[in-house]
């Protein structure tokens, strides 16, 4: 298979895993980066040995096939539209958009023109989660019923220095950490049906905690706290709490309740972590990881925690799946309807009604140890 030449828009800190990790798969070789600080894609390209182009210049380059969209949440929508129009395929960072009108736009437009459109966050293709998926299937668990998911914490700002984008319209604790907990969910579950959902904002302000800007005072102009019921297809219904607004608690991330057990599913924002079932005599037992490519670790957290990490491997899968004909694992139809989970979550927490979501999908296909190995070089 040859390699199709990527391209990056965004030089952000969350453009080194793409360099970093890109190499690791199959049919994909990074050859240009953009910024619109050009001294910014400049010390990116001399770091990882590609090219530094102006955006136009790559959105020109015909060595360029596909483009990763790593602007700012804002800005995706607008940067997307532009990779599609310059006739090459996109792959974003979440969320895709901020609303499902541009959502609905950017589907439209690929259709058009016969490009494909992905987007992160890919850690559902980790070894754990696709482990969990692969109990589910086994019907371990029987059918599931009902169950949780949280993000529990008191918001970035005590350690971003420039922390106002988390408190914008489009931002907040469902939108910037939400895409990670509803794509696992689409994983395991499949598509939601209706959302309702009670938002509020512990506070009108917050300060920020580090940083030159230490001790200033912001606004939040977005929900805080979310706590929002999922209705899904399959009859499931799941609670799902987004709160910035809390200091300490003891809830697990992901938790799924069937008729024959339960499951202890880690923090979707990571591709491993550790995986704990329990039966009908509620004996909780940890599960011995499978020999997963996606689980073994390669990095070192922010605290030094030991990590696996494999950002791209959505990417990777996505450029295989063009060549196959097939669908991709983070297709832009599932992103789409996961943006439709959130913003339904807001706009009832709006209006007090629950929102029947106009959008479905299918569930990705499961990625077990030998696809997730097809995908290395």
């Amino acid at each position: 298979m040859a390699n199709m030449g990527i391209g990056i828009i965004g030089c952000g800190n969350i453009s080194t895993s793409y360099l970093r990790l890109a190499p690791l798969f199959k049919g994909l070789e990074v050859r240009s980066v953009a910024d619109m600080n050009m001294a910014a894609a400049t010390a990116r390209a001399e770091e990882f040995g590609v090219k530094a182009q102006s955006v136009d210049d790559l959105l020109a380059n015909d060595d360029v096939e596909l483009v990763i969209n790593l602007t700012i949440p804002d800005a995706h929508y607008g940067v997307t539209k532009r990779i599609l129009e310059a006739g090459k395929h996109a792959y974003s960072e979440k969320p895709l958009v901020l609303t499902l009108e541009q959502g609905v736009a950017l589907r439209d437009l690929a259709e058009a023109k016969g490009l494909s459109v992905g987007c992160a966050p890919d850690t559902f293709l980790g070894g754990t989660h696709q482990q969990a998926r692969a109990l589910i299937d086994e019907g371990r668990l029987g059918v599931i019923t009902t169950g949780g998911a949280a993000i529990q914490g008191h918001g970035p700002e005590s350690w971003h220095p420039n922390p106002e984008f988390f408190y914008l319209p489009g931002a907040g604790p469902i939108m910037d950490m939400g895409p990670y907990y509803i794509a696992n969910l689409i994983n395991l579950l499949g598509p939601v049906r209706r959302v309702g959902a009670l938002t509020s904002s512990a506070s009108p302000t917050r300060i920020i905690g580090s940083g030159d800007r230490m001790g200033q005072e912001i606004e939040v102009k977005t929900p805080s706290n979310i706590q929002a019921l999922f209705e899904f297809h399959s009859g499931a219904t799941i609670n799902f709490s987004a709160s910035w607004d809390v200091w300490s608690h003891k809830r697990s991330h992901f938790e799924l309740y069937g008729t024959e057990g339960t499951l202890y599913v880690p923090d979707p924002n990571f591709f491993g972590g550790p995986l704990e079932i329990a039966g009908r005599d509620g004996v909780v037992q940890a599960v011995e990881a499978w020999d997963h490519p996606f689980s073994i670790i390669n990095q070192k957290g922010q605290r030094g925690e030991d990590l696996a990490n494999y950002r791209t491997a959505g990417m990777a899968d996505m450029v295989l799946a063009i060549t196959e004909g097939r669908d991709a694992r983070c297709s832009l139809a599932r992103t789409l309807h996961g943006v439709d989970v959130m913003t339904a979550a807001l706009k009832s927490g709006e209006t007090g009604e629950f929102i029947t979501l106009t959008t479905t999908c299918t569930r990705p296909e499961a990625l077990g140890p030998d696809a997730a190995r097809a995908l290395l070089r």
